[in-house]
């Protein structure tokens, strides 16, 4: 009986051993987040381009089709309750759009300008012009997005090239800073096709850029007064900025980000670069998790949306040596349709609008009005991910199984870099192989330090970190990384750092460093 009984205990551990490794083998973003659809007026196209959030836990929705509608029980347990009014009529493409002191905010393709509830009726009756020091002319890519305001109180405003190709209206692929007096100022160059763009907590504004002309993936860009982020169909401006200096160099295509940065001065290169079908296809809104954990353990970091892979995906961002840098995740998908943009509450509610009208998307809808929250559980994630002078750093939100994190083998990295150019996108170029030779964990099992020799300045480096596990035997949720690595801090020893010139094939480098 003693045997019987043993044999059954033993039994049972096993059991239970297998079901919770089938477990951890099933688990699943819903597992952590939950994502609802928000019924939307019935008989109405709400092709949605803009969100706001309004007090009393209203939420306020701008459509491309140029109405703005209020909604109220987003933020509610029952949607079938939510209900909906009709604020105002006659944007034109709404692309940003905040609420401050009782009026909203709103960019669209030609003006910035601001809505107000003058008599309590619950619909604009006020409508205010700030800015139209830009031109539009009917192309069909002329699009302006908006961001909330910087820690100054500034709105930034970036604008689509005409057909994302040419500068044919007055501004276009500039930013523009906009003052809270309504003071407009164009203030960088370089935009090509931007899909949303927002500000971080230390008031720096970030945009996103679409692949194609002079963009060999879509991208994270940082935006800076006085400087140049890639494309230069817009420079033919700088003769109207006398406050920027000089136009810079053009870029020569078929170069690549590395060789140009060294010629122009003004240009500042992509802070993560999102390659393209991998991780994303249609880079779109730009926010941040400022809910203090209410939305998980990604306090303080970007969140920015896709409209091809209608998913939201994670950015970790560092600056080293003066520059922008980071590393990209997965964060949660499935989402009814393309995602544009984006906001998310003070009480950790991520609300997300999308449209498929003219792009296609995963997604099947072709508009949708959703809301995502944190179920409360950690999933174990790679939470950072930083350049350090040997290699990398990793930090985690659970606890490392500190000898699978420790053997080298489980952390296969590659590289690669794309061509500078005129022609749309890239290919993936310059490919390399840097190889992790020590793993340290850390004694309380959150964080792990690579040496890695290969490093290639200028590339992309992904990490597959799927082999690893937690001390419960969980695998990773997302465990594809992508950073970009642009500058490398202290002084690398030479193995440790490939020169990026040694990968450019013969020719090229002879014509780029005659």
């Amino acid at each position: 009986m003693r045997r019987n009984f043993l044999t059954a205990f033993l039994g049972g551990i096993l059991l239970s051993l297998s079901t919770i490794s089938f477990a951890a083998d099933k688990l699943v973003e819903s597992d952590y987040y939950t994502r609802e659809t928000i019924p939307m007026p019935d008989g109405e196209v709400l092709e949605v381009g803009s969100i706001a959030l309004l007090p009393d836990k209203k939420v306020a929705v701008a459509t491309r089709h140029g109405e703005i509608w209020v909604c109220e029980g987003a933020y509610g347990d029952d949607l079938s309750k939510v209900s909906w009014k009709l604020f105002f009529q006659g944007v034109h493409e709404p692309f940003g759009m905040y609420w401050k002191d009782g009026w909203l905010y709103v960019a669209d393709r030609g003006e910035f300008a601001r809505i107000k509830d003058s008599d309590g009726d619950g619909e604009g009756d006020t409508y205010e012009l700030i800015s139209r020091l830009w031109g539009i002319n009917g192309d069909y890519h002329e699009y302006t997005f908006g961001s909330t305001p910087d820690k100054d109180g500034n709105t930034w405003l970036v604008l689509c090239l005409t057909g994302s190709v040419n500068a044919k209206s007055p501004w276009r692929g500039w930013a523009i800073r906009v003052s809270p007096d309504g003071k407009a100022l164009p203030v960088c160059s370089g935009i090509r096709s931007p899909g949303g763009i927002g500000v971080d907590v230390n008031g720096q504004a970030f945009y996103s850029d679409n692949q194609g002309f002079w963009n060999g993936t879509s991208c994270i860009k940082p935006l800076i007064e006085g400087k140049f982020t890639g494309n230069p169909a817009g420079n033919v401006f700088y003769k109207d900025a006398p406050h920027m200096g000089k136009r810079p160099l053009d870029p020569r295509s078929g170069s690549r980000i590395m060789v140009e940065r060294e010629r122009i001065p003004e240009y500042v290169p992509p802070a993560v670069q999102i390659p393209h079908g991998k991780m994303g296809q249609s880079t779109s809104g730009i926010i941040y998790d400022r809910s203090q954990g209410k939305f998980g353990p990604f306090a303080g970091q970007m969140l920015v949306g896709d409209q091809t892979h209608s998913q939201v995906q994670r950015v970790y961002l560092e600056k080293v040596n003066g520059v922008y840098q980071g590393a990209v995740w997965k964060l949660v998908g499935g989402f009814d349709c393309g995602i544009v943009p984006m906001r998310m509450s003070d009480e950790g509610v991520l609300f997300t609008g999308g449209t498929n009208r003219g792009w296609a998307s995963r997604g099947g809808k072709s508009y949708s009005f959703e809301r995502v929250k944190w179920s409360g559980k950690i999933p174990f994630e790679m939470k950072t991910m930083e350049v350090s002078e040997k290699g990398f750093k990793l930090s985690f939100t659970k606890p490392l199984d500190p000898t699978v994190a420790a053997d080298v083998k489980n952390y296969p990295i590659k590289a690669w870099t794309y061509i500078y150019q005129h022609s749309y996108g890239s290919p993936e170029v310059d490919q390399f192989q840097p190889s992790v030779i020590k793993a340290t964990v850390s004694a309380d099992g959150l964080s792990v330090d690579l040496e890695v020799n290969g490093r290639v300045q200028g590339h992309v480096h992904h990490l597959d970190a799927s082999a690893l596990r937690s001390e419960d035997g969980l695998p990773l949720l997302h465990a594809d990384v992508y950073y970009t690595l642009n500058e490398v801090p202290g002084n690398p020893e030479k193995q440790q750092l490939k020169d990026y010139k040694e990968l450019l094939p013969q020719p090229l480098r002879d014509k780029l460093y005659p």
